[in-house]
């Protein structure tokens, strides 16, 4: 029996709405990145069609959209590296980022042809990509001065602790970058989904929602996402496949890690690492069982997890199990599990069956 990723199309829409809410005067590039989050990437997109733009990770992303007919603005966030990908993006209308002044020697190099738009990314403090803020004059310039690029030319920068409230980096960064854009105007962009929903100021220009869009709290331990007024996009479910009577002291699974207790029903359900559910998944992890959180006992396995089906007695084969989503937050089971919500529907294997809804 095939897991089965539930995608909620309104819920998608629900959440790019709670965006426009937050941040009105803004215009919304949607992230939709590693395959719409794990969602789908074009599904995704065709769902947030009323987005002004999208940001995926490379050209390729970009063409994907592109070849299913996706016709708004699209920005490869970690730009391109050589003169066929520059060629890409110009002949599919894709806008770069300039994070490093050797994309800035290619664009002067190259020949005559179609222009690109170009968001030059500066580095307030993440120290992943980005030009230094005391070369912004002069790379600025020379960008402005490129025959190959399309004016208005766009500033922006990436934040390195949004998702903590309590941070006063956050704060210092969205500061400093006010202060060294306001020969952009309204063409700059620097807030990520931490800050459409904590940091008021960065509510400006182009905004960046990605792990909001999906219904996932990018701050899983301070407010759930219930709380920040998002709509699960992914439920994984799958079915029990076997209830088995198991004695008191007898383990179960892989290494005995977990013994019974008691006489006891154990159910399986036939999901596992192999379909993305987290091997490090603890014992006491909760599922939805028909509604109803049940525990899971003993380790993951590659295709099943076992459950502790004491306080479920009338469970029955066949009956559904959710992993995550609507009811029991992705963020809860990545927590966890030692690891972030983005990891688990990121990681979503390609044998799970994807079914959309629009409810």
């Amino acid at each position: 029996m095939q897991a089965i990723a539930h995608i909620d199309l309104a819920a998608l829409r629900h959440n790019l709405s709670r965006v426009r809410e937050l941040s009105p005067d803004t215009r919304i590039l949607a992230v939709i990145k590693a395959v719409g989050y794990g969602h789908g990437i074009v599904r995704v997109a065709e769902a947030l069609s009323a987005a002004d733009g999208f940001a995926v990770t490379n050209v390729e992303e970009a063409l994907t959209l592109r070849e299913a007919g996706i016709s708004q603005r699209i920005l490869a966030l970690e730009g391109f590296s050589s003169a066929s990908e520059l060629d890409a993006f110009r002949q599919h209308r894709v806008d770069t980022v300039v994070h490093h002044e050797s994309q800035v020697d290619l664009l002067e190099r190259t020949g005559s042809g179609p222009m690109v738009s170009a968001w030059l990314k500066i580095d307030t403090g993440m120290h992943r990509l980005g030009i230094a803020p005391a070369r912004l004059g002069d790379v600025g310039d020379r960008l402005r001065g490129c025959a190959n690029v399309v004016s208005p030319l766009l500033l922006m920068s990436h934040l390195a602790n949004a998702d903590d409230r309590r941070s006063t980096n956050a704060e210092e960064q969205i500061r400093y970058f006010l202060s060294i854009a306001s020969d952009f105007g309204r063409e700059i962009s620097i807030a990520n989904s931490a800050a459409i929903l904590a940091w008021p100021e960065a509510r400006v220009g182009w905004v960046r929602p990605g792990i909001m869009l999906y219904g996932i709290s990018p701050f899983p331990v301070s407010a759930t996402a219930q709380e920040l007024v998002l709509l699960p996009a992914m439920t994984l479910s799958t079915h029990l496949i076997a209830i088995n009577q198991i004695s008191k002291g007898e383990a179960i699974g892989y290494g005995g890690t977990w013994a019974c207790p008691e006489d006891m029903p154990v159910g399986v359900a036939a999901i596992g690492y192999g379909d993305g559910y987290p091997r490090h998944a603890p014992s006491g992890c909760p599922v939805l069982l028909n509604g109803k959180r049940v525990p899971l006992i003993g380790r993951v396995s590659m295709d099943m997890i076992t459950l502790d089906l004491r306080t479920q007695p009338d469970a029955r084969i066949g009956d559904q199990v959710i992993a995550w989503g609507k009811g029991l937050p992705v963020e809860e089971i990545a927590r966890l599990s030692g690891t972030i919500g983005y990891e688990l529907v990121c990681g979503v294997t390609r044998r799970v069956e994807f079914v959309t809804h629009d409810s």
